[in-house]
C-alpha cells in the first residue's frame, strides 16, 4: 500500500480523502488540517470537516497552528510517507517535509492555472466573470501553487453557481482526477507540464473590504460579488435603506434606466428593481438587513421595505 500525508480543511478538502479512503490502494498516514475554530454569532468552536472525517476513520490527526518549526512538521518528516497530498490546506508547507515524501507531493487545486493561484481561486473565477474554471493537479514547490501540472479537468460556470455550488462540483472533480492520476505518479510514468508564467494571475484570501458593494458596479458585476461570496462570507451594501444589508440573491436585467445607481427602478409587492452603474438593472431576490434574519424580497416589502418608492435613491456610499 501507498503511504499518504493527506492535508486539508474545508469540505472540499474532505471530499477528496473520503475518495482516497474507499481505494485499497492508499493508506492514510496522518491527516493535518487548520486548528479548530470559534464560528457564527456564538462563537462555536468547530472543527474542520477534514478533522471531522479523520476522526470517523480514526487517522492519526495533526492540526499545528503554524507548521514550520512545529514538533507536529518532525513528527511528520519522521513517517517518510510515499506521498503528501493536499487540498486547500491553507499553510505553506516547509521544503523540508516535501522532501521527506518518496515520491511526490502533490496539490488538487481549484482552479485552470496558471490563472488563480493563491487561496481563493474559486471565488475569483466567479468575480471575474470566467465562463469556465476547472482543477489542476501540481507538483508541490515552495513557490505557492507554481508547480508543474500532473493534469487538468475544465468545468464551465453557470449563470447559477455560487462559491457553494462550485466548490460541491470541483471536489468531485478534484477526488476522480487524483484517483485517475494516482498510479501512473506512483509508478513515474507521468510527465509534468510546466505552468506559463506569462499566464499567472492570483487569487488571494478575500478581505473584509471586498465583501463591500460598490455603487460603481454594473448589475453584472453586483451578481458576480454576490455569487462569489455565497454562501459565505455575503457581501453588503454599508446603506441599503439606512441600514448595512446583505444581498444574498440578485438578477441581472437586459433593461436599461437613466437613474443614477442606487435608485429604485420598478416596484410591486413581490418585485424591487434598482438601477446600477452604466444605466443597468438588477433585481433584488434575498437579501438580509443588520440584525435581521435572511429573507425574500416579498417579505421584505411588506415589512421593512413598506416606505420605498419608485424613483427613491435607496442605496447610498
Amino acid at each position: 500500500m501507498t503511504s499518504i500525508i493527506f492535508m486539508g480543511t474545508p469540505q472540499f478538502a474532505a471530499t477528496i480523502l473520503a475518495g482516497l479512503l474507499q481505494d485499497s490502494n492508499y493508506q492514510i498516514a496522518a491527516v493535518v488540517t487548520q486548528p479548530d475554530k470559534y464560528v457564527g454569532r456564538k462563537k462555536i468552536l468547530t472543527a474542520s470537516p477534514v478533522k471531522q472525517l479523520a476522526l470517523a476513520h480514526q487517522l492519526p490527526l495533526y492540526q499545528p497552528a503554524k507548521l514550520p518549526k512545529s514538533p507536529e512538521l518532525k513528527q511528520l518528516i519522521a513517517l517518510k510517507a510515499d506521498l503528501i497530498v493536499t487540498a486547500a490546506y491553507g499553510q505553506f508547507l516547509p521544503t523540508s517535509l516535501l522532501k521527506s515524501v518518496k515520491i511526490a507531493a502533490v496539490n488538487v487545486h481549484g482552479s485552470l492555472l496558471p490563472k488563480y493561484r493563491g487561496g481563493a481561486p474559486i471565488q475569483y473565477a466567479i468575480l471575474q466573470g470566467e465562463s469556465k474554471t476547472g482543477i489542476t493537479l501540481i507538483n508541490m514547490t515552495k513557490k505557492m501553487d507554481a508547480g508543474s501540472m500532473l493534469g487538468q479537468v475544465e468545468l464551465p460556470i453557470q449563470s447559477t453557481d455560487d462559491a457553494g455550488s462550485l466548490f460541491e462540483k470541483l471536489s468531485l472533480l478534484g477526488r476522480d482526477l487524483l484517483l485517475e492520476k494516482l498510479p501512473a505518479i506512483i509508478a513515474g510514468k507521468l510527465v509534468a507540464v510546466p505552468q506559463d508564467e506569462q499566464q499567472v494571475s492570483f487569487a488571494p484570501i478575500i478581505t473584509s473590504e471586498q465583501e463591500r458593494l460598490q455603487l460603481t458596479a454594473t448589475a453584472q458585476q453586483l451578481d458576480q460579488k454576490v455569487r462569489a461570496l455565497r454562501p459565505e462570507p455575503g457581501a453588503y451594501f454599508a446603506d441599503f435603506g439606512g441600514k448595512r444589508t446583505k444581498l444574498w440573491a440578485i438578477e441581472p436585467l437586459s433593461e436599461q434606466t437613466e437613474l443614477p445607481a442606487g435608485y429604485v427602478v420598478d416596484l410591486t409587492k413581490h418585485t424591487l428593481k434598482l438601477s446600477a452603474a452604466q444605466g443597468t438593472v438588477y433585481q433584488v431576490k434575498e437579501l438580509q438587513p443588520a440584525g435581521k434574519a435572511r429573507q425574500k424580497i416579498s417579505d421584505y416589502l411588506n415589512g421593512q421595505g413598506k416606505q420605498i418608492t419608485v424613483n427613491q435613491r435607496l442605496i447610498k456610499e
